[in-house]
């Protein structure tokens, strides 16, 4: 067994970011396209437009900027633009002064930052044009949330790597996700987890960061009243007696909480899964919290939180970095598997709780980043611990009954089919720009 390509996946799919990963690839962006328009001569920025793909605007319409009480993705390229330094990749917000910050407040305000939809066959693309004393930087990023394809001075390529793949483009650590679909499979996973990981010897740092790092950030989430506040009123109906405070309902308000924070921009790291820190969240929390609960020890904890992250990674790699379904269905996914884990399961388990969730909550959409993520991860969380439940007692959903089939493999794929060839991303987007104006009483 290759135990190097496991923790290079690992590395490669996991890694830290502040507030929502969509608006950070936009502000990313801008920051490689501003840095360049400053090589070219350009001093204070005078215009910004970003043109990017449906998936990239749903998503970042409604997400909050770290740090600020500004939303969507014409402030997080502002942001990018006056004061971003690419060196921080998704992070990058997290390090401009607040003067940067106004500044780039006042352009949106003054209508000079432009946002069009890119029509583009990637799922995952940005491009941000940026103007100054008449001189331009552009960048495109694409396929990856940190993926760098193009940075121009003045029109002039001073990187482009359009036509290579990530994997190729110079940085060895990055796995394709044909890569990671041709390689992980449930049973592998399983093996490496169970057997020859050495939670507390192997470089699995990304683990270990994940639990400490989103244990913060769920934390940050009960300890304020974060958008909808999901954990906190789960938590409150706890004490007040209207829920159980069981080992479901504590994961549902440990994992919802660190999503309240995170979607209304708390400056706050979490460690993403697959291009989403609320995947991250959502693929870590439930099992740390189930862990926590059973008080069990730091090594199987670890194995069960490497299991559940792995296991979102394998679906993602097929199901797509950006989809039109939920990706909370995916990484509570991936939990089931890791809560199942803990609960004494074994492989065959493992896989009767993949079917029950496919089973499940299939069909969820994506209908954006915002505030409600929360409530739709607590939904899955909820889902997962009755999967694991079920599970454990090798009760599944039937291979006669919808897109569930005999091998559980085949029904990821089927899972992963729904996602890129079911509802159609330009028509949510359309519904979400084209809602009813509020009726007056």
């Amino acid at each position: 067994m290759d135990k190097q390509m496991f923790v290079r996946i690992l590395n490669s799919e996991m890694e830290l970011a502040t507030g929502c990963t969509e608006p950070g690839a936009v502000a990313l962006t801008a920051a490689e396209a501003g840095a360049a328009l400053r090589k070219a001569g350009g001093t204070r920025v005078e215009s910004v437009t970003v043109r990017a793909s449906i998936n990239i605007i749903k998503n970042a319409m409604s997400a909050g900027i770290p740090g600020t009480s500004y939303q969507g993705m014409d402030y997080a390229a502002a942001i990018g633009a006056v004061g971003g330094d690419p060196v921080h990749l998704l992070e990058v917000m997290n390090y401009v002064p607040r003067e940067q910050m106004e500044e780039a407040a006042a352009l949106v305000k003054a209508g000079k930052v432009k946002v069009e939809v890119a029509q583009v066959p990637q799922k995952l693309y940005v491009e941000v044009l940026v103007t100054s004393d008449g001189h331009t930087g552009r960048a495109v990023v694409r396929d990856l949330h940190t993926n760098v394809v193009l940075v121009e001075q003045d029109g002039v390529a001073t990187l482009d790597k359009q036509h290579a793949d990530p994997a190729a483009a110079g940085d060895s650590d990055v796995v394709t996700p044909e890569q990671i679909a041709e390689f992980l499979t449930v049973r592998s996973i399983w093996d490496y987890c169970t057997e020859e990981l050495d939670p507390l010897h192997d470089p699995i740092d990304i683990i270990r960061s994940a639990v400490q790092v989103n244990t913060t950030i769920s934390n940050e989430g009960l300890s304020k009243e974060y958008g909808l506040a999901i954990g906190r009123n789960l938590e409150l109906n706890c004490r007040k007696g209207l829920m159980t405070r069981d080992l479901t309902t504590n994961a549902m308000v440990i994992a919802s909480a660190g999503a309240d924070a995170r979607m209304a921009g708390a400056p706050v790291s979490v460690v993403a899964n697959s291009g989403s820190g609320n995947q991250g969240i959502t693929a870590t929390m439930p099992v740390v919290a189930t862990a926590r609960w059973l008080d069990i020890d730091e090594e199987k904890m670890l194995r069960a939180v490497t299991l559940s992250n792995l296991i979102a990674i394998r679906i993602k790699a097929k199901f797509g970095r950006l989809s039109n379904l939920c990706g909370a269905t995916v990484a509570a996914t991936g939990a089931a598997c890791g809560i199942a884990y803990l609960l004494g399961g074994g492989y065959h388990e493992v896989c009767c709780t993949i079917q029950n969730m496919v089973g499940n909550v299939t069909g969820m959409v994506c209908d954006g980043a915002k505030a409600d993520c929360a409530l739709k991860i607590s939904t899955c969380v909820n889902a997962a611990c009755q999967a694991a439940a079920m599970g454990v007692r090798g009760v599944r959903v039937q291979s006669t009954d919808g897109i569930v089939e005999h091998n559980v493999e085949y029904t990821l794929d089927n899972f992963a089919t729904l996602s890129t060839h079911g509802t159609s991303d330009s028509v949510i987007l359309d519904l979400m720009l084209n809602k009813h104006l509020p009726e007056t009483e």
